[in-house]
Protein backbone atom coordinates (compact mmCIF):
# COMPACT_ATOMS: atom_id res chain seq x y z
CA UNK A 1 0.00 0.00 0.00
CA UNK A 2 1.60 3.55 -1.25
CA UNK A 3 1.13 6.80 1.23
CA UNK A 4 -1.36 8.41 -1.02
CA UNK A 5 -3.51 4.95 -0.38
CA UNK A 6 -2.98 4.43 3.31
CA UNK A 7 -3.70 8.20 3.80
CA UNK A 8 -7.21 7.37 2.19
CA UNK A 9 -7.82 4.49 4.14
CA UNK A 10 -7.02 5.84 7.19
CA UNK A 11 -9.43 8.82 6.76
CA UNK A 12 -12.42 6.83 5.61
CA UNK A 13 -11.64 4.64 8.43
CA UNK A 14 -12.00 7.12 10.98
CA UNK A 15 -14.90 8.66 9.46
CA UNK A 16 -16.10 5.58 9.44
CA UNK A 17 -15.25 4.85 13.28
CA UNK A 18 -16.39 8.01 15.08
CA UNK A 19 -20.06 8.26 12.85
CA UNK A 20 -22.89 8.07 15.22
CA UNK A 21 -23.70 4.39 15.41
CA UNK A 22 -25.32 2.21 18.35
CA UNK A 23 -22.09 1.44 19.84
CA UNK A 24 -20.72 4.58 19.78
CA UNK A 25 -23.81 5.98 21.62
CA UNK A 26 -23.53 3.23 23.98
CA UNK A 27 -19.92 4.35 24.49
CA UNK A 28 -21.44 7.74 24.89
CA UNK A 29 -23.79 6.94 27.53
CA UNK A 30 -21.76 4.46 29.26
CA UNK A 31 -19.65 7.48 30.01
CA UNK A 32 -22.41 9.50 31.78
CA UNK A 33 -22.67 6.78 33.84
CA UNK A 34 -19.84 5.45 34.83
CA UNK A 35 -16.86 7.71 33.98
CA UNK A 36 -14.23 8.07 31.81
CA UNK A 37 -11.90 4.89 32.45
CA UNK A 38 -14.94 2.50 33.06
CA UNK A 39 -16.28 3.41 29.49
CA UNK A 40 -13.15 3.47 28.13
CA UNK A 41 -12.47 -0.42 29.27
CA UNK A 42 -15.82 -1.39 27.81
CA UNK A 43 -14.48 -0.23 24.17
CA UNK A 44 -12.41 -3.35 24.65
CA UNK A 45 -15.65 -5.73 24.32
CA UNK A 46 -16.41 -3.88 20.96
CA UNK A 47 -12.57 -4.16 19.88
CA UNK A 48 -12.82 -8.06 20.39
CA UNK A 49 -16.12 -7.85 18.03
CA UNK A 50 -14.03 -6.84 15.37
CA UNK A 51 -11.25 -8.91 15.86
CA UNK A 52 -13.56 -11.48 15.32
CA UNK A 53 -15.22 -9.73 12.02
CA UNK A 54 -12.13 -9.36 10.90
CA UNK A 55 -11.12 -13.06 10.98
CA UNK A 56 -14.29 -13.89 9.45
CA UNK A 57 -13.80 -11.66 6.69
CA UNK A 58 -10.31 -12.58 5.75
CA UNK A 59 -11.69 -16.40 5.90
CA UNK A 60 -14.39 -15.67 3.64
CA UNK A 61 -17.58 -14.06 5.28
CA UNK A 62 -17.59 -11.76 2.42
CA UNK A 63 -18.39 -14.26 0.18
CA UNK A 64 -20.96 -15.85 2.22
CA UNK A 65 -22.65 -12.81 2.57
CA UNK A 66 -23.46 -11.90 -0.52
CA UNK A 67 -24.22 -15.12 -1.97
CA UNK A 68 -26.62 -16.39 0.90
CA UNK A 69 -30.02 -14.50 1.37
CA UNK A 70 -30.59 -16.38 4.45
CA UNK A 71 -27.60 -15.92 6.41
CA UNK A 72 -27.82 -12.00 5.70
CA UNK A 73 -31.24 -12.09 6.79
CA UNK A 74 -31.10 -13.88 9.98
CA UNK A 75 -28.40 -11.64 10.92
CA UNK A 76 -30.27 -8.62 10.09
CA UNK A 77 -33.36 -10.14 12.17
CA UNK A 78 -31.34 -10.90 15.05
CA UNK A 79 -29.60 -7.32 15.64
CA UNK A 80 -33.20 -6.27 14.85
CA UNK A 81 -34.00 -7.90 17.88
CA UNK A 82 -31.03 -6.91 19.98
CA UNK A 83 -31.34 -2.93 18.95
CA UNK A 84 -34.65 -3.29 20.38
CA UNK A 85 -33.56 -4.94 23.35
CA UNK A 86 -31.34 -2.02 23.73
CA UNK A 87 -34.20 0.86 23.62
CA UNK A 88 -36.60 -0.98 26.00
CA UNK A 89 -33.32 -0.78 28.29
CA UNK A 90 -32.61 2.38 27.93
CA UNK A 91 -36.24 3.44 28.37
CA UNK A 92 -36.59 2.05 31.31
CA UNK A 93 -33.16 2.70 33.06
CA UNK A 94 -33.25 3.44 36.55
CA UNK A 95 -32.19 7.68 37.02
CA UNK A 96 -31.88 7.89 40.96
CA UNK A 97 -28.48 9.46 41.70
CA UNK A 98 -27.74 6.97 43.22
CA UNK A 99 -27.67 4.15 41.57
CA UNK A 100 -24.34 2.50 40.78
CA UNK A 101 -22.79 2.62 37.43
CA UNK A 102 -22.45 -0.72 35.83
CA UNK A 103 -19.52 -2.93 36.53
CA UNK A 104 -17.09 -2.81 33.73
CA UNK A 105 -17.52 -6.63 32.62
CA UNK A 106 -20.99 -5.57 32.03
CA UNK A 107 -20.58 -2.67 29.83
CA UNK A 108 -18.05 -5.05 28.05
CA UNK A 109 -20.18 -7.57 27.04
CA UNK A 110 -22.69 -5.13 25.90
CA UNK A 111 -20.18 -3.13 23.54
CA UNK A 112 -19.15 -6.77 21.92
CA UNK A 113 -22.98 -8.07 21.58
CA UNK A 114 -24.32 -4.50 20.26
CA UNK A 115 -21.13 -4.92 18.03
CA UNK A 116 -21.73 -8.61 16.84
CA UNK A 117 -25.38 -8.57 16.21
CA UNK A 118 -24.97 -5.30 13.64
CA UNK A 119 -24.91 -6.93 10.54
CA UNK A 120 -24.45 -3.29 9.12
CA UNK A 121 -20.71 -3.96 10.90
CA UNK A 122 -20.06 -7.13 8.84
CA UNK A 123 -21.36 -5.38 5.67
CA UNK A 124 -19.09 -3.06 6.23
CA UNK A 125 -15.85 -5.13 7.16
CA UNK A 126 -16.60 -6.76 3.72
CA UNK A 127 -16.79 -4.30 1.39
CA UNK A 128 -14.54 -1.46 3.32
CA UNK A 129 -11.45 -3.81 3.78
CA UNK A 130 -11.38 -5.19 0.61
CA UNK A 131 -11.30 -1.68 -1.81
CA UNK A 132 -7.27 -1.48 -0.22
CA UNK A 133 -6.16 -5.25 -1.02
CA UNK A 134 -4.08 -6.09 -3.77
CA UNK A 135 -2.21 -8.49 -5.98
CA UNK A 136 1.31 -7.99 -4.42
CA UNK A 137 0.91 -10.20 -1.07
CA UNK A 138 -1.73 -12.78 -0.06
CA UNK A 139 -4.71 -11.63 0.67
CA UNK A 140 -5.79 -13.27 3.68
CA UNK A 141 -2.48 -11.35 5.25
CA UNK A 142 -3.24 -7.65 3.88
CA UNK A 143 -7.06 -8.24 5.22
CA UNK A 144 -5.62 -9.08 8.61
CA UNK A 145 -3.21 -6.15 8.65
CA UNK A 146 -6.04 -3.69 7.46
CA UNK A 147 -8.05 -4.96 9.96
CA UNK A 148 -5.91 -4.41 12.48
CA UNK A 149 -5.30 -0.99 11.53
CA UNK A 150 -8.87 -0.48 11.21
CA UNK A 151 -9.31 -1.75 15.01
CA UNK A 152 -6.42 1.51 16.24
CA UNK A 153 -8.56 3.61 14.35
CA UNK A 154 -11.63 2.22 15.31
CA UNK A 155 -10.38 2.96 19.13
CA UNK A 156 -9.46 6.22 19.04
CA UNK A 157 -12.73 7.28 17.04
CA UNK A 158 -14.91 5.58 20.16
CA UNK A 159 -12.36 7.24 23.01
CA UNK A 160 -13.63 10.52 21.53
CA UNK A 161 -17.44 9.55 21.85
CA UNK A 162 -16.54 8.19 25.72
CA UNK A 163 -14.67 11.36 26.28
CA UNK A 164 -17.99 13.72 25.18
CA UNK A 165 -20.14 11.40 27.54
CA UNK A 166 -17.44 11.93 30.27
CA UNK A 167 -17.64 15.66 30.01
CA UNK A 168 -21.91 15.66 30.10
CA UNK A 169 -21.82 13.45 32.96
CA UNK A 170 -19.16 15.53 34.44
CA UNK A 171 -21.53 18.11 34.70
CA UNK A 172 -23.81 16.59 37.95
CA UNK A 173 -26.52 15.09 36.11
CA UNK A 174 -30.18 15.27 37.67
CA UNK A 175 -32.76 12.71 37.43
CA UNK A 176 -34.79 14.80 34.84
CA UNK A 177 -31.49 14.87 32.64
CA UNK A 178 -30.77 10.88 32.68
CA UNK A 179 -34.31 10.52 31.66
CA UNK A 180 -34.12 12.84 28.70
CA UNK A 181 -30.23 11.12 27.89
CA UNK A 182 -31.91 7.24 28.46
CA UNK A 183 -34.95 8.53 26.26
CA UNK A 184 -33.18 10.09 23.29
CA UNK A 185 -31.01 7.20 23.80
CA UNK A 186 -34.07 4.61 23.56
CA UNK A 187 -35.29 6.53 20.90
CA UNK A 188 -32.44 6.37 18.69
CA UNK A 189 -31.67 2.29 19.35
CA UNK A 190 -35.27 2.23 18.32
CA UNK A 191 -35.28 4.18 14.83
CA UNK A 192 -31.80 2.02 14.37
CA UNK A 193 -33.73 -1.15 14.86
CA UNK A 194 -36.98 0.04 12.33
CA UNK A 195 -34.13 1.25 9.92
CA UNK A 196 -32.62 -1.86 9.84
CA UNK A 197 -35.49 -4.22 9.33
CA UNK A 198 -36.33 -2.17 6.54
CA UNK A 199 -32.80 -2.71 4.92
CA UNK A 200 -32.41 -4.74 1.88
CA UNK A 201 -29.07 -6.49 0.84
CA UNK A 202 -26.83 -4.79 -1.21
Amino acid sequence: MTLQQFLIFFAAAFLLGASPGANNLLAFVSATKAGWLRAAKSVIGRLAGWAVLVVLVSLGLDILLHTSEVVFVALKWVGVAYLTYLAWQFWNADVSTDVEAPEVSTLMRREFLTLMANPKAYLLLTAFLPQFVNDTAPIMLQLLMLGGAYLVIEGFAALLWVTAGTLVGAHALTPLRRKIINRSSAGLMGTAAYLLARSEKA
